[in-house]
């Protein structure tokens, strides 16, 4: 009795947990939304509307990156500064920042918020969590300054010191995060960098660090002490290559002769180009090459891609690389007779593939619901635009092959919701309003039905 009740307890408290997480994300972006509503947000000093504010700011929250404004070219420096806190609370997590805050004033950590912690990092235990905040604090602190000084090479002589900097730290930020929200005007992102390697590299690299995901980065840290890798390391390092390594070569192929994206460009500009059109549909949401005049076989494949998204406890969203990972090992393995589900010399449980499948359901579930209803709204948008502004939206990843900005208000609602549930998680979402978990074990177990399939 006393070890059920327990059960109960910490079921409760989790559900509580995820609840505030949700709602702490909310919080933060009403208020971004009333801070970038303001006039002084701006260059001409005229509010953009509270409800262009609150879709940029869920998409900076979300570490998105669709806008229906230009940044570069409508907010002032303090409207991009609010952006650039924004994406680093939205990219870090804002219980990061709060625990952050806590010791700041020298406030000890509570239970519940030790849970929210756990919640928010996809951490097992309850030891430790303030010693995680550090770590991820101050890992992701160094590697943004890191990448900040690296752009710093070239923006500087661009830009001067002063602007050079800032945009060297706002890019940084925006990369790391996997944001893809740009300061260079006019709707470009880094198109007129598609030739530097050295920027490339830089982004591609901050990019990939923030959707590893922290768990992953701090158990490769420590594996100069223990000399092997968890399961979800060695998992989420194969899967993310390999996804890098599937989405190069498709686009390479696709586009090579395209003369609207690779087809006039070098050959060694074109390897450049495509490798970081795979990278950026991970969830970065910058672009190097036109989005609109690729192939739709390129945009299909790209929709895909984004859906997936970044790997858990990472500053990216989607489904989860892991998810994904999960649902074809449980097809491999039955394609191949067996039962369990075996990788790495570890065994997946079925809870697990059941977990896998409904968060992977969900969220193409909500993908494809917003295909219908936008490609009714507004049959005068390409219908494998419209697939891509969903499933970018959902995996939080900002690429567009229109542009948000020709989004009606209804669509944009859509889009706004669907920001917000691809970062907090379809499954966490669905979890954050459950009233009661378990509530339907009354202890009864029936017979086995049986069912065919295919």
């Amino acid at each position: 009795m006393l070890r059920s009740r327990l059960r109960g307890l910490r079921r409760s408290l989790g559900a509580n947990a995820l609840a505030k997480i949700a709602a702490g994300f909310a919080l933060i972006i009403l208020l971004g939304s009333l801070l970038l509503s303001l006039p002084c947000a701006t260059l001409r000093r005229e509010s953009i509307g509270w409800f262009d504010a609150l879709f940029t700011s869920t998409s900076a929250v979300c570490v998105t990156g669709l806008v229906v404004r230009d940044t570069g070219t409508t907010f002032s420096l303090f409207g991009q500064i609010v952006l650039l806190c924004l994406i680093e609370v939205g990219g870090l997590g804002f219980m990061t920042f709060a625990t952050l805050m806590f010791r700041l004033i020298g406030r000890e950590i509570s239970l519940q918020e030790r849970m929210l912690i756990r919640e928010s990092m996809n951490e097992s235990g309850l030891g430790g969590m303030e010693l995680l905040i550090r770590w991820v604090a101050r890992s992701a602190f160094t590697v943004q300054i890191a990448g900040a000084l690296a752009l710093s090479v070239r923006f500087v002589p661009l830009y001067g010191p002063a602007k050079g900097l800032f945009y060297s730290l706002f890019h940084a930020v925006s990369a790391f995060c996997n944001a893809g929200f740009d300061l260079f005007g006019g709707y470009s992102s880094l198109t007129r960098f598609r030739g530097d390697v050295w920027i490339n590299l830089t982004v591609m690299l901050l990019v990939v660090v923030g959707g590893l995901g922290f768990g992953v980065l701090r158990d490769i840290v420590r594996r100069r002490k223990r000399r092997y890798l968890h399961l979800q390391t060695r998992l989420v390092l194969a899967t993310y290559g390999a996804l890098l390594l599937f989405g190069w070569g498709f686009v390479l192929l696709a586009e090579w002769n395209n003369p609207g994206t690779l087809g006039p460009l070098p050959a060694g500009e074109k390897l450049l180009a495509a490798l970081f059109q795979s990278v950026t549909l991970r969830t970065a949401g910058f672009n190097t090459i036109n989005q609109q005049a690729l192939r739709p076989a390129t945009k299909l494949i790209s929709a895909m891609m984004m859906l997936i998204g970044a790997s858990p406890a990472s500053t990216g969203g989607g489904v989860k690389v892991t998810t994904v990972a999960v649902l074809f090992l449980a097809v491999w393995m039955t394609a191949r007779g067996r039962e369990n589900i075996v990788v790495f010399r570890r065994s997946v449980s079925n809870a697990l593939v059941r977990r896998a499948l409904a968060v992977l359901v969900i969220a193409m579930g909500v993908a494809l619901t917003d295909v219908v209803v936008i490609s009714l709204l507004q049959p005068e948008l390409e219908f494998m635009d419209v697939v891509m502004e969903c499933c970018s939206a959902m995996g939080t990843v900002g690429v567009s092959a229109f542009g948000s900005a020709s989004l009606n208000t209804l669509s944009r609602v859509l889009i706004i919701a669907t920001m917000y549930l691809g970062r907090i998680g379809p499954l966490t979402m669905a979890l954050a309003f459950a009233r009661r978990q378990g509530a339907n074990r009354t202890g009864v177990e029936y017979p086995n039905g049986q069912i065919m399939i295919g």
